[in-house]
């Protein structure tokens, strides 16, 4: 990492630090490990230096990932309401496509074997830490990073033009860099972005003990007072007092400040709306090589294809090793329920998603249970795992319809079966009840398999007849008629399914490569240089 100069005579912007819980090939759970991937590298290739913060987790081997030990280690102020405290922490380095990932040690990182959730072995040691339940002290890991953070550029005796803070887990920076004495002078020429990747409730990182948030961030109790949302201390509004604010599509943007969908969030958009913060809108990116089924090794895919240039041949070879797969595949981690036989000529509706309230799948598991039955000509693979009860009612169905060999339900997660089902598909169903930005419709259409969404959030970017099908209510009813359109254009139109493939890549190329997104992300980085000015 370079020294930074100390003195700024322009607004322009050479590194970035970025602060994440997630990176993908490191340790990833959900859609902000691909961004900060991908933004980052995206950023590096442009010239800037980027350096990414994120704790080492306990199933984080640094040696096997060639990181290096880094020279700086020292304690960290992280005292309790009662009691005044500190943690040790130290360093792993490596440098992977031009971008230091840096990986904060510390006992309270190294002894998590999950990213956010703990796991089946953490019970085991612990009867407290319950399977599939958030981590107990989640506040104090995440303000051990931000200090840490801040603590290693003031021993190194470096500092970025901007922080970039991933989600509410590092949020509350922006106001540490400003409001706490050292911290205030060193950084006095660094500026700050806060990104939302979810603002429904449960994703804020919010916490209830305003005395022990006083305590362990080190904030004056005006700050924590004038951040307070709901009864809670919340990491969102502390740090967009101090640094702009945006989310991961224009459309959540708008849903957040001017829309009932606000009540999702505990009224946060309009919270900030009424201090005159604005958020800003920015849709994720994708790079569109890395999921093209042109290069089929690197996907895992047993055939190649070209969904731009109409060549779909391969899709019928995917499809017969995901029945395969499916069916009598040894998958480790993954249960099967229901089955389906290989029908090329029957239409392949697929599924990959977190079983969840948000994500609809309550919504799609009412839904299929009509559609199977008047539809006996069609076939769903569904992936995925959340939510008890729905996994249940899922189940239930696959199990009530084995015979007839329609319904495929696999539960678990594992990225190359995705991909295989992204690519065996011909329509991918999105029937989430809000959705910040989406990247799985991307996936999927870089595969030539049609997304069918709720028009809600970042999913506006699929175009009803253009790239996919859309449908306004998030009822089962809609969903139900927005699948047998796609369902009777499929029996009836083939020509316009395949101009919608094409469009739907092109789209992707034309529109969403994270060399045109990084561009409106390096206007919020100015923004934010623009802001300490003032």
């Amino acid at each position: 990492m370079k020294g930074l100069r100390n003195f700024k005579d322009s607004n322009d912007v050479e590194s970035i630090w970025m602060l994440t819980r997630e990176y993908r090939g490191i340790a990833g759970a959900g859609g902000v490990k691909d961004v900060s991937r991908d933004l980052a590298e995206s950023l590096a290739r442009a010239g800037y230096e980027v350096s990414v913060f994120m704790p080492r987790y306990g199933f984080i081997k640094p040696e096997e990932l060639s990181f290096k030990t880094l020279c700086p280690q020292f304690d960290v102020d992280l005292h309790y309401a009662r009691e005044e405290r500190r943690e040790g922490v130290g360093f792993w380095r490596r440098n992977l496509k031009g971008v230091d990932i840096i990986l904060a040690e510390a006992v309270r990182f190294s002894e998590k074997l999950g990213i956010y959730l703990y796991t089946e072995e953490e019970e085991r040691f612990d009867p407290s830490h319950k399977k599939g339940e958030g981590h107990l002290d989640y506040f104090a890991m995440n303000v051990l990073l931000q200090k840490a953070v801040l603590d290693y550029a003031i021993f190194t005796g470096t500092r970025p033009d901007v922080f970039h803070c991933q989600d509410g887990h590092t949020s509350v920076l922006p106001a540490m860099m400003r409001e706490i004495d050292g911290f205030r002078q060193y950084f006095k020429d660094s500026g700050a972005l806060l990104t939302i990747h979810n603002a429904g409730l449960g994703y804020h990182q919010d916490v209830a003990d305003l005395f022990f948030a006083t305590a362990v961030t080190g904030l004056p109790q005006r700050a924590i007072y004038n951040a307070v949302l709901n009864g809670s201390f919340n990491p969102f509004l502390a740090g967009a007092a101090y640094a702009p604010i945006n989310t991961v599509s224009e459309n959540y943007a708008r849903e957040l400040q001017e829309t009932e969908l606000d009540a999702l969030t505990g009224w946060l958009g309009h919270t900030l709306k009424d201090r005159g913060i604005l958020i800003e809108g920015i849709t994720n990116g994708i790079n569109p090589d890395e999921f093209s089924p042109k290069q089929p090794g690197k996907l895992g895919l047993p055939a190649a294809f070209d969904p731009a240039r109409g060549d779909l041949a391969g899709k019928s070879i995917c499809r017969k090793e995901l029945v395969i797969r499916a069916m009598f595949g040894d998958m480790s981690g993954i249960k099967t329920y229901g089955a389906i036989d290989y029908s090329p000529s029957q239409p392949l509706v697929t599924v990959v998603s977190r079983f969840s309230e948000q994500k609809g799948l309550d919504i799609l598991g009412e839904a299929l249970e009509n559609l199977l039955v008047e539809d006996k000509k069609v076939q769903v693979i569904i992936l995925g795992s959340g939510n008890r009860d729905i996994e249940k009612r899922m189940i239930s169905l696959a199990e009530h319809l084995a015979d007839e060999e329609r319904l495929a339900l696999l539960i678990g997660y594992d990225s190359t079966l995705a991909n295989l089902i992204y690519a065996a598909g011909d329509f991918f169903v999105i029937p989430s009840r809000y959705e910040p930005c989406g990247l799985t419709d991307f996936m999927a259409q870089l595969m030539g398999n049609l997304p069918i969404v709720h028009t809600t959030g970042g999913l506006i970017k699929v175009k009803d007849g253009f790239n996919g099908f859309t449908y306004k209510d998030s009822t089962p009813d809609a969903l139900i008629k927005c699948m047998n359109r796609a369902l009777n254009a499929y029996r009836n139109s083939p020509d316009t399914i395949r101009k919608m493939q094409i469009n739907a890549v092109r789209n992707i190329y034309e529109n969403y490569t994270w060399s045109k997104v990084r561009e409106k992300y390096i206007r919020l980085y100015s923004k934010a240089m623009r802001l300490i000015k003032k």
